[in-house]
């Protein structure tokens, strides 16, 4: 497969990815083979940049990914974890119902500090029972998690002492690039107003359907030589699924305004004979800005049925015909679930 930089490092990755929020049981239930089966699925494919946080099954994904990548060869692959939730141990069966299905017995607390992301890198290392990670992102910094009220404390810590930490690990080689794994845009640019950093990966908002991140963020990557990874191609499935009943939108029911545009899309997409999922995950390639297309499923015949999908390529002037039914700011729901 194919590979692109990160930023301005030496850190090169697959055009495609692997993230594991599904590994940790995120809505449904992942018996340990079954992670086992996908992610070696994954690495048949060619997928050698793999994304894990401790959030994914508070731990459960972090362990699952240490163990599938311990036996495989060390130069081979590539991996990020993020930080901001520090893990703390619950009674079993106390553990708040965050949409995971069978995590571990822990619960979590925010923590953008120096001593909050040193500690959390430490935990990480424990729970992958690896001697390297490659990337770290700070994890659903914004208001789209946290709230105006909350956030401003939040950014106040990171930007007062979490970078430094970020830029110590970079510096003495413990780590190789770090960045944002985020939702949201606003928080990409009250960032990276005031620090330098090396990517971003942003779920939903540089998408087939979504472009709010075309605007500023994109010249300001640019700018500053910050590569996108691209996550949430599908937007929670409805450019895969299509505008059917019950179709998912931002991790909730996609409203009709949304439907409306993707019925609109598959129109185009069945007009240019190309399936409006193979477009989904080749649009953001297409911007030579994006290191990477970041895709997550818990199914090995998911992670078939993708790759596959890029086999059939996907003409780059074509994607202007989808340009007059894509998003600009589409809503967040105040319930969704961040990745």
């Amino acid at each position: 497969m194919k590979t692109r930089k990160i930023g301005k490092t030496d850190l090169d990755v697959t055009e495609i990815s692997f993230g594991a929020a599904a590994l940790g049981g995120l809505y449904r239930a992942c018996p340990r083979e079954q992670a086992m089966e996908t992610l070696e699925a994954a690495w048949t494919s060619g997928i050698r940049y793999f994304d894990v946080a401790p959030w994914y099954g508070l731990g459960l994904a972090e362990r699952r990914m240490g163990d599938f990548l311990r036996d495989k060869p060390e130069k081979e692959w590539v991996l990020s974890t993020k930080v901001g939730r520090l893990l703390h141990p619950v009674p079993t069966g106390t553990v708040p119902d965050y949409s995971y299905f069978d995590p571990l017995s822990f619960d979590a607390n925010y923590d953008y500090s120096y001593d909050g992301i040193m500690r959390s890198v430490d935990f990480s290392y424990a729970r992958l029972g690896l001697n390297r990670i490659d990337i770290l992102y700070v994890h659903d910094i914004g208001v789209y998690t946290h709230g105006r009220q909350k956030n401003d404390v939040y950014l106040r810590q990171l930007l007062d002492s979490g970078i430094k930490a970020l830029e110590e690990l970079k510096s003495s080689g413990a780590i190789r690039a770090f960045g944002l794994g985020v939702n949201e845009v606003p928080v990409c640019l009250d960032v990276m107003r005031n620090a330098d950093i090396d990517c971003i990966l942003l779920a939903g908002r540089y998408t087939l359907l979504d472009r709010s991140a075309v605007a500023e963020l994109l010249p300001l990557c640019e700018k500053k030589g910050t590569s996108l990874v691209v996550g949430g191609v599908f937007n929670s499935g409805i450019l895969a699924t299509g505008a059917t009943a019950g179709a998912n939108f931002d991790y909730g029911p996609a409203p009709q305004e949304v439907l409306d545009k993707v019925s609109s899309m598959e129109k185009v997409a069945e007009c240019l004979s190309i399936p409006l999922a193979a477009a989904a995950m080749q649009f953001p390639l297409t911007n030579p800005l994006v290191s990477t297309v970041l895709i997550g499923t818990a199914k090995a015949s998911s992670v078939m049925r993708n790759m596959e999908s890029l086999q059939k390529p996907v003409p780059t002037e074509v994607f202007s015909e989808f340009e007059p039914f894509t998003l600009v700011a589409p809503p967040l729901g105040d319930e969704a679930v961040r990745v």
